[in-house]
């Protein structure tokens, strides 16, 4: 009888207890037992260059000596009080002078809440009901979130498709969807719905899938146009394409925006962000009960998360920092493309050097339906090959970060030779 690992005996446990056997996130099965620079380690000892980065947030790499410093020195202060505290007012300053569209912001927990609150706030602005967003992109777990998030039933724009069940029929009403880097389709569903929307509501860098040139100028002109609030969803681009977000990287200011990830430094932090006029929603003494839009939360700016945000975003300003991001970045694009190009196999290199992988396909990629039509078989050889080889990535999107060494690039460029070499024999053999 075969002797099961620590990560299986774990996997069992897990059944047990938690639906499908895991937290909802990454493969169940993936037990980490700790993390320090640019690599973790299994519940089995296996060590692995790490590009999953806890989805994003750590930026800097796991335990940088300056963020666990701060938290540290916190933890011996106290960890969370339900009342202002002056690092979350600090931070709070940092990210409104950072960030182009933020006046003022609200803390929450989670990128999902800060999206919910986000939408509700365009619609307490407004007067308007429906929300505008594009078929594949992720604004979190809301109800109006899991509409065309990731469809497998496609149908014609711009009636949703719900992801999940226990969504009110009702909730497809107030939803509608277009295809994203469609200029022309979006122009025409605003000026027929233009006193119906309340927001449109994008990630600028869809998933993984740049905006093409004039997409989100046009999207600013015409919200504009209608008295529509745009909203850029930079839960994954806050202060990863740029300091200033990709608001700052694409020259486009929104209405509002929401941030989460980085801005915690790896601890449970969000906010909503934006004009003063809007943002004024969430205070009763300047808008009245009518216009009050109601929020809380008891983790909401707690200090820990704060500090951790405050110290990562200190170092982020350092000089070099995005110079540095961007070329391991560029090297690692590099580094999938070259030996997938010698073999012969199509493929796109989609995304932006701070965040991007391989889809399979020989055509474009501009938008959700590009995207499905990648090779999948191809794409879970590719995943299942670099993780022989010692690398974690989740499925679809690796992250750059500041822990890479020349040693972690050189092995995850081997990984990649050794990928594109099962991709390449599977290929061949169909």
């Amino acid at each position: 009888m075969t002797e099961h690992t620590p990560m299986q005996q774990l996997a069992e446990r897990a059944r047990t207890v938690l639906p499908a056997g895991g937290f909802g996130n990454f493969d169940a099965d993936v037990f980490i037992r700790s993390g320090k620079g640019s690599r973790v380690i299994d519940e089995n000892g296996d060590e692995f260059i790490d590009y999953l980065i806890s989805s994003g947030p750590m930026v800097l790499g796991h335990g940088h000596p300056e963020v666990n410093a701060a938290v540290h020195e916190q933890i011996d202060r106290g960890m969370t009080f339900f009342a202002n505290n002056a690092a979350g007012l600090e931070l709070a300053e940092v990210i409104c002078d950072a960030v182009p569209c933020a006046d003022q912001l609200r803390y929450v927990s989670t990128g999902g809440e800060a999206d919910m609150y986000a939408m509700r706030l365009a619609r307490a602005h407004t007067g308007r009901s429906k929300i505008l967003k594009f078929e594949g992109g992720y604004h979190g777990m809301s109800a109006e979130a899991l509409m065309s998030l990731a469809p497998s039933r496609l149908q014609n724009f711009p009636r949703p498709v719900p992801d999940s069940a226990g969504i009110p029929d009702s909730v497809e009403d107030g939803i509608l969807v277009a295809p994203f880097n469609d200029p022309d389709f979006a122009e025409s569903l605003i000026n027929e719905h233009a006193d119906d929307i309340a927001a449109v509501i994008v990630e600028p860098l869809q998933r993984l899938i740049p905006p093409a040139p004039g997409f989100l100028e046009a999207l600013r002109d015409l919200t504009t146009r209608h008295g529509i609030v745009l909203i850029f969803d930079e839960v994954v681009t806050g202060f990863r394409l740029a300091y200033g977000s990709a608001q700052e990287a694409y020259g486009v200011t929104p209405d509002l925006c929401t941030l989460g990830k980085i801005i915690g430094g790896g601890l449970p932090l969000a906010a909503i962000a934006g004009r003063e006029d809007i943002m004024r929603h969430f205070d009763k003494a300047a808008v009245g009960e009518d216009g009050f839009t109601f929020q809380i939360g008891t983790l909401s700016g707690n200090p820990l998360a704060s500090v951790a945000g405050l110290k990562t975003l200190e170092v982020l300003r350092r000089p070099g920092s995005y110079e540095t991001l961007y070329a391991h970045g560029e090297r690692l694009m590099a580094a999938m493309s070259d030996p997938l190009t010698a073999h012969g196999i199509p493929h796109q290199i989609v995304g932006a050097p701070v965040l991007f992988d391989v889809v399979f396909t020989g055509d474009p990629v501009l938008n959700y339906r590009d995207m499905m039509k990648g090779d999948k078989v191809h794409a879970a050889t590719f995943n299942a090959a670099v993780r022989e080889k010692g690398i974690l990535k989740p499925g679809a999107k690796l992250y750059p970060h500041l822990a890479l060494t020349e040693e972690d690039l050189l092995q995850t460029e081997a990984a990649f030779i050794h990928a594109a070499e099962q991709v390449a024999a599977k290929h061949n053999a169909a």
